[in-house]
C-alpha cells in the first residue's frame, strides 16, 4: 500500500489522544477509534507513522500493533488475558533449573536467583524451585498474588505484559521488565540464557542470531510501549 498522508500528528480528545494523518483521526486495524491514555504514547505512535517510507512497511509499526491489540482484543475480555499470563507463573523458566552440580545450573542460579529472588520480595510470593523439567505446582498463595496483580493491569499494560512473557517464557522477566528503571538488556539476555548457552557450546548459527535479534527488538518495543502508556 502507498503511503497516503503528508503529515502525522496528536490530538487530544476528552482524558486521552489519537494520531492523526492530515487531520484525520486514525482508527484501529479492527475499526475503533485508537484513543490511548498518554500523549507520550500518542507521539510515538505518530512518528512510526511519520517515519513511513513511500510503500507502508507494516514491520515498522510495533507500537501501532500492540496499541490496536489492547484496544481490539484486550480491552474486550482482559480477564482472559490475564489468565493467560497466570499460566506463565505455573511454569516460570526461572524455576526450572538443571541438576544441582551441572555448569549450566550454576549459570543459571548466578543468573536467575537474583531475578527471582527480585521479584519474591517486591510482590511479597514466594517460587518453588525445581531441579529438572517436571512440573511441580507452584504455591496457591502465589498464583492468588499474582493474579490479583494482573487484574490492576489496563489493557495498554497488559498488551505489553502478553509480549513480554511470551517471549522471555516467564511471567517474572515479563512484570520485572514494566518496572521503572528495568535493567531491559540483563533481562533479555537472562531470558535467552539456555538458548545462549548452547550457542557457546556448540556455535552460533546466523538464522538463529537474525530470528533471535528480531525477537529482542519486539521485547524492548513492547517494553518502550509500557513505559509511553504510564507515562
Amino acid at each position: 500500500m502507498k503511503r497516503f498522508w503528508k503529515s502525522a500528528g496528536v490530538a487530544a480528545e476528552a482524558a486521552h489522544w489519537r494520531v492523526t494523518l492530515d487531520g484525520r483521526p486514525v482508527k484501529t486495524q479492527g475499526g475503533r477509534p485508537q484513543t490511548v491514555p498518554t500523549e507520550p504514547l500518542a507521539q510515538a505512535l505518530a512518528a512510526e507513522w511519520q517515519a513511513q517510507p513511500a510503500e507502508i512497511d507494516p514491520a515498522l509499526f510495533p507500537l501501532r500493533d500492540l496499541a490496536d491489540y489492547a484496544l481490539d482484543v484486550i480491552a474486550a475480555d482482559p480477564a482472559a488475558i490475564a489468565q493467560d499470563l497466570l499460566g506463565y507463573a505455573e511454569t516460570d523458566t526461572l524455576c526450572y533449573r538443571g541438576e544441582p552440580g551441572e555448569a549450566l545450573t550454576r549459570r543459571q542460579d548466578l543468573e536467575w536467583e537474583p531475578i527471582l529472588a527480585a521479584a519474591e520480595a517486591h510482590h511479597a510470593i514466594a517460587f518453588t524451585r525445581v531441579a529438572g523439567v517436571i512440573h511441580q505446582p507452584q504455591p496457591p498463595e502465589t498464583l492468588a498474588t499474582l493474579a490479583a496483580l494482573l487484574a490492576t493491569l489496563g489493557p495498554f499494560r497488559l498488551a505489553a505484559l502478553q509480549t513480554l512473557t511470551s517471549l522471555a517464557a516467564s511471567l517474572v522477566i515479563g512484570l520485572a521488565a514494566l518496572e521503572p528503571g528495568a535493567d531491559l538488556s540483563h533481562l533479555w539476555n537472562a531470558a535467552n540464557l539456555e538458548e545462549d548457552w548452547q550457542a557457546e557450546l556448540w556455535g552460533k548459527d546466523a538464522e538463529a542470531e537474525a530470528r533471535r535479534e528480531k525477537r529482542r527488538a519486539t521485547f524492548m518495543a513492547a517494553a518502550q510501549f509500557a513505559r509511553l502508556a504510564s507515562a
